[in-house]
């Protein structure tokens, strides 16, 4: 992270502390960017799917909106052009992208981000993050994934997520079921679930 853009963080971080645009856990995160060495600030690549008619997962574009904040490229698209964001993260790395790479999807978005890194995992593109919430019949999660994270309800909305086999990452599942505030459709607009995306998506500027 440039100087110039360093200053515009830390300006914004002013402006969100003034307004309280942002959960508390989001504006800790800026303030310690603002300040942190430029060699630990360049940021993941977020690709974000929303779930069925993409009407019903508008909390992905808060997200989408909160990573950009920190100068974190984040992408918002419906889960049907899920085969298109693997076209266009293969065309990167054949021009020499290597950034890291996070994925996330809501519902039907959340099942599809898993067939990502599985189509990725056929080119050994490796997704640093993965994180779903609500999925339901999923398959499992491929062995490039370093890292999934996956947010449902049971009884309720979504299943637990398994490895598939080879996989040696980490997997977090985190039953939602005793709050009574989420629900399927309003998951991704928790602000508590979207500070602790984005809180796990900045962390891995700090591991580059």
């Amino acid at each position: 992270m440039r100087r110039s853009q360093r200053k515009t963080l830390a300006a914004r971080t002013q402006q969100v502390l003034r307004g309280r645009t942002a959960p508390l856990g989001v504006i800790i995160v800026m303030m310690a960017l603002s300040w942190c060495d430029p060699a630990l600030a360049a940021g993941p690549r977020v690709f974000l799917l929303r779930g069925w008619f993409g009407i019903f997962s508008t909390g992905l574009d808060s997200v989408a909106h909160q990573l950009k904040a920190f100068g974190i490229e984040a992408e918002v698209a419906g889960h049907l052009d899920w085969s298109n964001e693997v076209g266009e993260i293969l065309r990167d790395r054949s021009a020499g992208r290597t950034d890291r790479l996070v994925l996330v999807g809501h519902s039907q978005g959340a099942n599809n981000v898993i067939d990502m890194a599985r189509s990725l995992e056929g080119y050994d593109v490796t997704v640093d993050l993965l994180v779903t919430l609500s999925p339901f019949l999923q398959k499992p999660i491929p062995a490039n994934v370093v890292k999934a994270i996956n947010y449902y309800q049971a009884p309720g909305w979504g299943q637990p997520i398994a490895a598939d086999g080879g996989f040696h990452g980490k997997i977090v599942n985190i039953n939602l079921a005793d709050d009574a505030t989420i629900s399927h459709i309003g998951i991704d607009k928790s602000p508590r679930i979207q500070a602790e995306i984005v809180q796990e998506i900045t962390a891995l500027r700090s591991n580059q």
